[in-house]
């Protein structure tokens, strides 16, 4: 073989090395770090820690209560309904900001600029929801307490429990004898508020959704 040939192989051959070294040395040079667990996905969207805390602290399901801010406000904390419901959770101060204060032991009822924090509204409605789901301990199905604590969310508990029976006792003892889609079935035909399975529908699908 002559000479200026061998000599052109080995440039060829030194120059494809060449080309595939960056490659290899930046694949050890800058390996890619080991997986961590990424805390910021633990409590996401925005509100995520206080929602987590107050979830923690009444003893309520935290995707429930994301569920219901979601439908309720859209996560706007300013926003007032035409009833006067305020903030994220969309309550009123006279009925559900009154009864969570006596339940933490106060007097009088929240303010509006109080409904407006993020905070004291995420706090005291989840503290309501809290007390629907006392009212409601009887329910033995999780799905079907939790259908039931959505609605009483929206139209009460009393309202909710009269459409099986005038006596609580007997109305929780007949919807224990219901699956979910049943105890949903008889509220979408039987509750007196048009809207009340519209809403449980709604906050079901953004409940399902961020699971």
């Amino acid at each position: 073989m002559k000479p200026n040939i061998l000599y052109l192989m080995a440039a060829l051959l030194l120059a494809g090395c060449a080309k595939e070294t960056p490659v290899q040395t930046s694949r050890f040079l800058n390996p890619s770090p080991p997986p961590q667990r990424d805390t910021s996905l633990m409590h996401p969207g925005p509100y995520g820690d206080v929602i987590h805390q107050a979830a923690n602290t009444y003893g309520v399901d935290e995707t429930l209560v994301k569920a219901i801010i979601q439908v309720e406000s859209g996560y706007n904390p300013t926003v007032v309904s035409k009833s006067n419901a305020i903030g994220l959770m969309q309550l009123k101060a006279s009925t559900a900001g009154r009864d969570a204060y006596r339940m933490k032991g106060r007097y009088g009822q929240p303010t509006p600029r109080d409904l407006k924090d993020p905070a004291v509204n995420i706090d005291l409605g989840t503290a309501y929801l809290s007390i629907l789901q006392q009212q409601l301990a009887g329910i033995s199905n999780p799905e079907t307490r939790r259908y039931a604590t959505t609605l009483a969310y929206v139209n009460g508990a009393g309202a909710l429990l009269r459409t099986f029976a005038k006596d609580k006792t007997y109305a929780i003892a007949k919807i224990n004898l219901m699956t979910p889609a049943e105890f949903s079935q008889h509220v979408q035909k039987n509750h007196p508020a048009p809207q009340a399975p519209r809403y449980l529908w709604k906050v079901n699908n953004a409940y399902l959704a961020m699971r």
